[in-house]
């Protein structure tokens, strides 16, 4: 009797653990991803808790739809529809089709409340310093001057009634590069909760957009970079659900000449690379759109004014990394952001 009441607990523990471990079998989630370049940069959609079959269909259009943005806003592909743009500079309106127009209004809306800081028409700046890829140079101050009366928002016409665009002055060009990609996430988004896609990451270089929650109904964490290091690896977290967070930082894309660095995130005013105080601004927001824009604006407004136009926005929080290691968070990112690492002090 005594060896059956010491058998009994074993046999019940050893079924326990049986069971338990065919209900985590069961329930793993089933997870695919594909990975894309595209924009400029490489991508990866992934995607959960969705049959295999099904999860190919709705992967491949994913990739159909940032090839489809691309070839109508990508500078780097001469037939696009941005490129058409450019090239009618000074000379005619171009129609285009809705989703440039709306990127195109987009981006002025962002580049007024920004004060040009962002400016869609960095287009001839950005080419001259070509910086991301194997012509990248640091031109002459007056290579510069020479190209920044070609910068400015205001010299943008838009015909909402035909959907067309011109550039007012010849030589002008729009470079898309600042938003294109926050639009991209969205549309993405919005095609994967249409296919009842009710958990994914969707990573555009960076530009984050989570769908749901993880399986255990927890949020996913998203890590936000020291812009100071290139090895990726993370100052704090936040925890979000149905979220974009977006960076912009020093760290990115730049080119280095005589010890000094150039990053990517230029001045319209000047048209150098701004140089502040900030590393790096980080916008969270249910529009990917609104983040991909606002991480420009605001790194070329500083802390101070960037704080300033974040708190009078709607569903947009940021988080200021400087140079020195502080962290400044607007109001509503206070109770998102979590620091991990002890080289860094949030500002309060």
């Amino acid at each position: 009797m005594k060896n059956k009441k010491v058998t009994y607990p074993i046999i019940l523990l050893t079924l326990g653990l049986i069971l338990f471990s065919f209900y985590r079998a069961y329930n793993k989630p089933t997870e695919y991803s594909k990975n894309y370049f595209a924009l400029g940069t490489v991508n990866e959609v992934k995607i959960y808790n969705v049959k295999k079959s099904k999860s190919e269909v709705i992967l491949d259009e994913c990739e159909k739809i940032l090839r489809d943005i691309e070839n109508k806003m990508s500078t780097k592909i001469s037939s696009s529809e941005v490129n058409k743009i450019n090239n009618s500079s000074g000379e005619s309106y171009v129609k285009v089709s809705d989703k440039t127009y709306f990127v195109i209004k987009e981006a002025v809306k962002y580049a007024k409340i920004s004060d040009g800081n962002f400016d869609p028409t960095i287009g001839p700046l950005s080419s001259l310093w070509d910086i991301g890829t194997n012509e990248a140079k640091v031109p002459t101050k007056d290579e510069i001057d020479k190209l920044l009366p070609l910068v400015s928002y205001k010299n943008i016409l838009l015909d909402d009634n035909n959907k067309s665009v011109k550039l007012n002055k010849t030589g002008m060009k729009l470079d898309l590069g600042g938003i294109a990609k926050g639009y991209a996430a969205d549309e993405i988004a919005k095609y994967l909760r249409s296919e009842y896609v009710e958990k994914a990451i969707v990573n555009l270089g960076g530009n984050i957009y989570v769908i749901g929650t993880k399986n255990d109904g927890s949020e996913f964490s998203i890590g936000i970079q020291d812009p100071n290091k290139e090895d990726g690896k993370a100052i704090g977290n936040i925890k979000a659900h149905d979220t974009s967070v977006v960076t912009s930082g020093i760290y990115e894309r730049f080119i280095k000449k005589d010890g000094k660095l150039y990053h990517h995130i230029l001045s319209p005013f000047d048209g150098y690379p701004y140089d502040n105080e900030l590393s790096g601004v980080s916008i969270i927001s249910s529009k990917s759109i609104n983040c991909d824009a606002l991480s420009t604006s605001v790194f070329g407004l500083g802390v101070d004014e960037g704080l300033k136009l974040v708190n009078s926005l709607d569903d947009v929080d940021a988080i200021f990394i400087t140079k020195d290691k502080k962290v400044y968070l607007s109001n509503s990112a206070k109770g998102k952001f979590n620091l991990i690492s002890k080289e860094y002090t949030v500002i309060e």
